[in-house]
């Protein structure tokens, strides 16, 4: 899974001030930031005044008292400095992280908002990377740069007014060394532009690679991979490396140009002052000032090239965040969308010629799918891997909509439904569970936060998952990332319980058992059949012993429905639903009969693992009357 192309390049510095939607709400404490930058900056100024006043006056006139009133002058001055600078980093960093926090929120808001078709196409570390590495870098500029930028100009602007005021060559000499540090700073920020996105892109690639091998660990180790893993972060981070090396080396020479164009201008000042002083048309006081004004132009002139290089990386951050932001959720509520209540549901759920195909693949998954469930019907769908079983199932809750047909919930199209009401009528189990790093209780109450003990215990039972009270702190314990702290069947019945703990109008359940010993699985099946009763569900089966779960079995081929009815009339008049099922039943034997699902503590079994015994066709028992596999 890799990054989208990057769309064409915007006009330089047009992502950035689209955010300034999010500075408005802060422009009162920023404009008071800003008259307390520039009064601090107005004191640091007024000090060279004073001291020519002092070296012309006290001094030159051997008084004494004047000597201190002044120097108490220039200490009130230092000291209103000082108070106003802490005043102005107070302010700008709570400002700046409020900012920050306001763009996360959204990206993070986006995000959950998007469809799942783009999360698919997008690298999960870039992601991360625009939400955290390219938010530091804006409240880096919106905090540090763009304020130092402005004040530094008002900065440079005052003092060769002011040298100007006091000598007029010198000064316009100083005015004129602005020629080369524009001509400096221009070249670059061409440079600068290109690295500053280079390495931003890397270090998502990197953040994508730590986060899928930290992800893998395990396979990783059971392969033998660490190295090939090794080399291949060796490889990204060595390129990452040169990236950020090239431009500190960028940012070394540029700042040495910078450094280099004042510190001349001050040898030159020097050097004409002397005689300027000698022939009357300089005081030593007007002099001192002189240089010490000039002095002050060091630091803007300094940092000019930190500024614009965070700048750079500030409009690069932008662009990269503006592309999230810009791409428009695709699943969203129609206009007029009605809500739904779970009571109101009665549960016929209705496929009427629905197609679908993923972007970028040139055929179709789903083909022309019409199917009926009726209310309280279990129906199971069967078919070869491939066959769009998982994409069926995912296109009830609306993690993807249909290209073509409509799908209806009690003669509705589900489009004209509100999103949110639909997912919380809809229960869904997947085939790969996903738990959070969080605690049990949160992770099953993800759809119904109101459950209470006694409703979280019936659903455990109905899972088969009552261990987690055997967990060290039970309910409450923390589960660890992905949940990789307990076993592949206790995810699944995890995931079950939470599916069936949120009282679903409709259950979707994609192959939930699929991690369970037979043995626990006949449990889980037997509880399951009971909450089915009065609910419509849609069930994917891949293990022939779930079928016992259905009222009606649909066989799904290369992306059609090809058969509708009950498992004795399709094993009866459908090869093809023979021969999946067969075929499934032969891998089950394959693994002696089911998947041993590993306690987390020991890793022991729940129960023995162990298969009925296979009848003729290959299919586990005789199916009964009804058509259903007696367990």
């Amino acid at each position: 899974m890799t990054t989208p192309e990057a769309p064409p390049r915007p006009p330089f510095g047009h992502n950035l001030w689209r955010l300034r939607r999010y500075v408005r709400p802060y422009a009162g404490q920023l404009g008071w930031l800003l008259v307390v930058a520039v009064a601090a900056t107005g004191a640091s100024l007024a000090v060279p005044l004073v001291i020519r006043q002092v070296v012309d006056g006290p001094i030159a006139d051997r008084e004494p008292g004047g000597l201190y009133r002044l120097g108490i002058l220039a200490l009130l001055l230092g000291l209103a400095e000082a108070v106003l600078i802490f005043v102005r980093r107070w302010v700008q960093s709570s400002t700046a992280l409020a900012i920050e926090s306001s763009i996360r929120d959204d990206i993070y808001a986006h995000l959950q908002r998007l469809h799942v078709g783009f999360h698919d196409r997008w690298q999960s570390g870039q992601l991360l990377s625009r939400a955290t590495t390219d938010l530091s870098v804006i409240r880096r500029f919106l905090s540090f740069g763009l304020l130092f930028l402005i004040v530094n100009t008002v900065t440079y602007l005052a003092v060769v007014g002011l040298l100007i005021h006091l000598y007029w060559p010198l000064g316009l000499l100083v005015a004129a060394s602005a020629v080369p540090l524009f001509t400096v700073s221009r070249r670059f920020t061409r440079s600068y532009l290109a690295a500053s996105r280079r390495m931003q892109d890397e270090q998502g690639d990197l953040a994508t690679l730590i986060e899928e091998s930290t992800q893998g660990l395990r396979t990783i180790k059971s392969f033998g991979r660490r190295p090939e893993m090794a080399q291949r972060f060796a490889v990204r981070a060595r390129q990452l490396h040169d990236t950020a090396t090239g431009k500190g080396r960028l940012i070394a020479r540029t700042s040495a140009e910078f450094d280099l164009v004042p510190n001349l201008t001050l040898a030159v000042v020097l050097v004409a002052g002397a005689p300027a002083v000698a022939y009357g048309r300089l005081t030593i006081g007007e002099l001192v000032a002189f240089v010490t004004l000039q002095l002050m132009l060091i630091w803007p002139i300094e940092s000019l090239g930190w500024i614009i290089a965070n700048g750079q990386e500030a409009v690069t951050a932008a662009d990269r965040i503006q592309e999230v932001l810009d791409t428009a959720p695709t699943i969203v509520d129609r206009p007029h969308a009605v809500p739904l209540r779970r009571g109101a549901v009665h549960g016929d759920l209705r496929f009427e010629r629905v197609a679908f195909g993923y972007p970028g693949l040139a055929r179709p998954v789903l083909h022309e799918v019409t199917l009926a469930v009726r209310p309280g019907e279990t129906m199971a769908i069967v078919g070869a891997t491939g066959s769009g079983k998982t994409t069926l199932l995912s296109l009830v809750p609306r993690l993807y909509d249909v290209n073509a047909g409509h799908i209806t919930l009690d003669g509705r199209d589900i489009r004209d439904l509100q999103l949110a009401g639909l997912r919380r009528v809809v229960g869904v189990a997947f085939e790969e569970p996903t738990l959070f790093s969080m605690s049990v209780r949160e992770n099953l109450t993800l759809g119904r936060p109101d459950a209470d003990d006694d409703a979280i215990r019936d659903a455990l039972a109905v899972a088969q998952a009552d261990f987690v009270y055997g967990l060290p702190w039970g309910l409450e314990t923390r589960v660890g990332e992905q949940g990789l702290s307990l076993s592949g069947g206790q995810r699944q019945r995890l995931a079950l319980a939470r599916a069936v703990l949120g009282q679903p109008g409709v259950l979707v359940l994609d192959d939930p058992l699929s991690a369970l010993d037979v043995h626990t699985e006949a449990l889980v099946e037997a509880a399951l059949a009971r909450v089915l009763r009065d609910t419509t569900a849609l069930l994917v089966v891949h293990r022939p012993s779930t079928v016992a779960l259905a009222d009606r079995v649909a066989l799904l081929a290369d992306g059609r429905i090809t058969a509708v009815g009950t498992h004795s009339e399709l094993l009866a008049t459908v090869p093809e639903y023979r021969a999946v099922l067969s075929a499934a039943e032969a891998a089950d034997a394959a693994v002696g009969g089911g998947k041993p699902d590993a306690a987390a503590g020991g890793g022991k079994p729940d129960a023995a693992v162990g298969a009925g015994k296979p009848d003729a066709a290959g299919l586990p028992g005789e199916p009964d009357s009804s058509g259903l596999i007696r367990s």
